[in-house]
């Protein structure tokens, strides 16, 4: 006897019996907020390309990681705006760092919340670069192996401050490999690595630049981010940063790079993140805010469709909404 190949339609019906029956569950256990945190105080500046999005300071930002808190959700991914910016960067290791004030500040107020924290230098410099900027033009714009140190004092400032997780995002190579070895040595081998393994150079960064204030002075992050023709080169750079002791390996962006996400799953087996980056949630909130599209709707379709693929959480600017929604 033969067995009818499409799901019967009196199970699309109810929308009870549709959520019973889903094959993809998204729910708020699997976001990550992030949010970026400035100097001041009573700061919550408005993001102009992100609507809904905001510059906190650190008083702020803890209110905010409360109410984060309260709503369910897991984890928050913090981004530093510093007050002074040099050549290496420096503020973005230093001990008083913006980003190492906000997570002591928020693990004495907020226990139950994991704090992840990006681990680069684009925020600090001031020429925008994720590295040093090589004078060898061979180079390709940044000194690899002159940034790793400085990643990996990033990474273990961090550490201990508090942070729950770090995340290494200026693909550089070795970079996994250089904060693992420099937290071991700190007694700090409890630490995991969520590695930007498969991280393009996508144009879909654009308001990012904005609320994060660093975009390249000068030429562009092609020359050490992936081309986004390329999916067997995310697979090699992702075999790399698992390697290296990657705990938790992130394709970015989200959406568009669907395909990734899948092959990463299933080649790896790893816990996969993928970030829904600033210019996936702003095409949505224009797009929204035209009424060209249900917001609501869009939100949920998008964010199911990464966990679809093959992620395990998702960093998005909607996590909030998203968990009143769920």
């Amino acid at each position: 006897m033969g067995f009818p190949t499409e799901r019967p339609r009196r199970l699309r019906g109810h929308p009870l019996l549709r959520a019973l029956t889903a094959e993809t569950r998204l729910c708020k256990e699997q976001l990550i907020c992030p949010y970026f945190v400035c100097p001041g105080r009573g700061v919550r500046k408005p993001i102009t390309s992100m609507p809904g999005q905001f510059q906190f300071s650190v008083d702020t930002l803890v209110e905010e990681c409360q109410a984060t808190q309260q709503s369910g959700l897991p984890a928050v991914l913090l981004f530093g705006i510093p007050e002074t910016k040099d050549a290496k960067g420096s503020s973005g290791y230093a001990d008083d760092g913006i980003v190492q004030r906000a997570i002591e500040a928020i693990k004495e107020r907020c226990q139950n919340l994991l704090v992840i924290t990006d681990v680069c230098l684009c925020e600090y410099t001031d020429h925008g670069h994720c590295g040093i900027v090589s004078d060898d033009p061979r180079a390709g714009t940044v000194d690899n192996d002159a940034t790793l140190p400085l990643l990996a004092a990033e990474a273990v400032s961090h550490a201990q401050a508090g942070a729950d997780i770090v995340a290494p995002s200026a693909m550089m190579d070795g970079q996994v490999q250089a904060v693992r070895n420099a937290l071991d040595e700190r007694d700090f081998p409890h630490i995991p690595i969520m590695a930007y393994a498969a991280k393009y150079a996508s144009s879909f960064y654009g308001p990012f630049r904005e609320a994060a204030e660093s975009p390249p002075a000068f030429g562009d992050r092609r020359a050490y981010q992936m081309d986004p023709a390329n999916s067997d080169e995310a697979m090699r750079e992702v075999a790399l940063d698992v390697a290296e002791g990657a705990d938790i390996v992130m394709v970015k962006p989200a959406l568009h790079f669907l395909d990734i996400i899948y092959r990463t799953k299933q080649e790896f087996g790893m816990p996969t993140a993928a970030y829904f980056v600033s210019g996936e949630y702003s095409q949505i909130k224009a797009a929204a805010e035209r009424g060209w599209l249900d917001e609501t709707k869009a939100v949920l379709e998008s964010h199911t469709a990464v966990i679809r693929a093959g992620a395990d959480m998702i960093i998005t600017y909607y996590a909030r909404k998203l968990a009143d929604m769920l």
